[in-house]
């Protein structure tokens, strides 16, 4: 089940490979993103001593989620993965010149995970043929419905 998409990654780069990751949160974090809390826009992954980290994103904490800390909402979070998979992620991203972008948070049974991907950036030209094509797809969607009719 789906909690929040990066719907700018997919307008901005191409996906070329895509990973699921477990994150370290703290309780308040899961608290507020069972609340629906949680946004991905602005949020990218950073290689640091052969670990992932998510940077940027944001979790609003709840007002009653805890009284004996002090929450950080943009604070950075380690991303869990095997080490072959960070490895490989890291090979990619050195080597051809990908960015790893956040693409989807969502449940995993009772655990939070998240979706991660090797992108390549669009040229203008690429966004605009992406656009065109989605336009495509929802005129041909409508036409078949008034058709059913």
């Amino acid at each position: 089940m789906s909690i929040i998409q990066n719907k700018k990654a997919f307008h901005e780069y191409f996906i070329e490979d895509r990973f699921e990751a477990g994150l370290m949160l703290e309780g308040w974090e899961v608290k507020a993103i069972r609340a629906g809390r949680a946004n991905l826009k602005e949020a990218y992954i950073i290689v640091k001593d052969g670990a992932l980290y998510l940077f940027g994103s944001h979790i609003s904490p709840l007002l009653n989620a805890s009284s004996h800390i002090v929450p950080d909402p943009t604070r950075t979070r380690k991303l869990l993965l095997h080490k072959h998979e960070i490895e490989k992620i890291i090979g990619k991203a050195q080597r051809a010149g990908y960015t790893i972008m956040p693409l989807d948070m969502h449940y995993k049974g009772s655990r939070v995970k998240l979706d991660i991907g090797l992108a390549k950036g669009k040229k203008e030209h690429d966004k605009r043929a992406t656009e065109k094509e989605r336009e495509h797809k929802r005129e041909a969607a409508q036409a078949m419905k008034k058709e059913r009719r």
